[in-house]
């Protein structure tokens, strides 16, 4: 009596994208494994608790194996010991860099140092999120605000070129870095409504217009890095507001050049700030715009005003960040 037998031997790491998921968000190889059987997976595939036991054990010792790799995936995509196929490397790198909205937002624009990393057990109770997935996250902030934070040229390619992220998570940790080394700040009570994406799209719109690489003409983009220089002069800005004469004549020149062009003039006039009452007195779109545009020009027929370059670069950011609020 004979036999065929069919054997087939590979080395292929194999890869369980929900078991991944889980050990991604911080869950023990119990509280997996509870998890998995709540989803049904041992009707579906027949096996014992046990055998399911096992294979997530298994697969979370893959996963803290790799994990050191991960920490800088260019040696992921250079190693041998682990063969993992192209895409499916990507997609590790990809996940492990992911991060949760929230909890970007709660750190965005302090310091990434060990006194915040103490305070995650607290943003772990306000995000929901376990807190060893705080952890991972925020040492990846840290991480990449290190790799990144001496090397010039345009902030989210950098990042892009050392961590293999994508482009829109690379430009999401673009704005972490900002914000980390700009140390903005972004707890404030009024800004408390503004998401992480909002803060995200702003911070573009700050290194398009305030940062060393958006004022150098041969720079071929815009890098994180904010001059001291520039924080310094907009200092001399401030005699807009506390010079009465020049902010009376500033506010007659805006009210003269939109008297009739925008539907909100009556409340323009009567408070002439920005945000908060554009949001309260429901302007449009466009009537902001047009606030904004003669806001900015206005100052060039101030005789007393000798910084209007400085203000209009000024302003460029700040109404792009204005628009982008007061759109969402």
């Amino acid at each position: 009596m004979t036999s065929d037998l069919d054997i087939f031997v590979g080395n292929t790491t194999l890869i369980d994208e929900e078991v991944y998921q889980l050990w991604l968000d911080g869950y023990t190889v119990s509280e997996a494994v509870s998890r998995r059987l709540r989803g049904g997976l041992l009707e579906r595939s027949g096996t014992s608790v046990s055998v399911l036991q096992s294979d997530t054990r298994d697969h979370f010792r893959t996963f803290q194996m790799l994990e050191r790799l991960l920490h800088s995936p260019p040696r992921l995509c250079q190693q041998l010991l682990f063969q993992i196929p192209p895409p499916r490397q990507a997609a590790l790198i990809q996940g492990y860099y992911a991060f949760e909205p929230a909890l970007a937002r709660e750190l965005l624009g302090k310091k990434l140092s060990k006194g915040t990393k103490k305070e995650l057990d607290e943003v772990s109770a306000r995000t929901g999120l376990s807190l060893r997935a705080c952890r991972r996250q925020f040492d990846n902030f840290k991480r990449v605000f290190k790799a990144v934070e001496e090397l010039k040229g345009p902030l989210a390619e950098l990042i892009q070129q050392h961590f293999l992220l994508p482009p829109p998570l690379a430009r999401d940790y673009a704005a972490i870095v900002f914000f980390a080394n700009s140390r903005f700040e972004t707890g404030k009570r009024r800004l408390q409504f503004l998401s992480f994406g909002d803060l995200a799209a702003c911070a573009q719109h700050m290194m398009g217009h305030w940062t060393q690489g958006a004022m150098t003409p041969e720079a071929a983009e815009p890098d994180g890095d904010v001059p001291r220089s520039f924080l310094q002069d907009l200092k001399e800005l401030k005699v807009l507001v506390s010079d009465k004469d020049l902010l009376d004549q500033h506010k007659s020149l805006v009210c003269s050049a939109l008297r009739g062009k925008i539907s909100v003039y009556n409340e323009m006039e009567t408070n002439f700030k920005v945000l908060d009452p554009c949001r309260s007195d429901h302007w449009s779109l466009g009537d902001l715009r047009l606030f904004l545009g003669s806001y900015t020009t206005a100052p060039r027929a101030l005789g007393g005003f000798r910084h209007q370059l400085l203000w209009e670069r000024y302003m460029a950011g700040i109404s792009a960040c204005l628009l982008r609020m007061y759109h969402e």
